[in-house]
């Protein structure tokens, strides 16, 4: 079985855990070459923080989905945009980055501003949407 390091190395090189259904993965494949990394990136922590989570499309981008709880990655002409955390609840977040938010609960990730973030910042986002009862930082 492999361990979280392997996963993320897997996802990172575009592999998936085995939930990503054939709609996700024609989103995947036909992604812009420029955003595929940071789209690689965030998969590849959402898939080794939650080695269950089941990935469909929802309002025409990937879905993650854990339990009752879900977490939307759109790719965009700008980059990454993440969407699905309760409000106000995002790990402190947006108060570190004002600038990335662009909306009530969107966080808008360029690949330039996601090079300064580190992984384990991007998985606490990641962790109060999908965790029940993550608490905001």
């Amino acid at each position: 079985m492999p361990g979280a390091t392997d996963r993320l190395a897997r996802a990172r090189d575009g592999g998936h855990n085995g939930q990503v259904d054939d709609a996700v993965q024609g989103y995947i494949d036909a992604l812009d070459p420029r955003h595929r990394p940071l789209f690689d990136r965030v998969h590849g922590l959402i898939v080794a923080a939650y080695p269950d989570v089941t990935v469909a499309l929802s309002y025409t981008i990937p879905t993650y989905r854990v339990g009752a709880r879900r977490l939307y990655v759109g790719v965009w002409k700008h980059g990454v945009s993440l969407y699905g955390w309760p409000q106000g609840q995002d790990a402190g977040f947006t108060t570190r980055h004002p600038e990335l938010r662009t909306s009530k609960g969107t966080i808008r990730l360029r690949p330039e501003d996601a090079a300064d973030i580190a992984d384990d910042e991007l998985a606490a986002l990641i962790r109060t949407a999908l965790e029940p009862g993550a608490v905001a930082g």
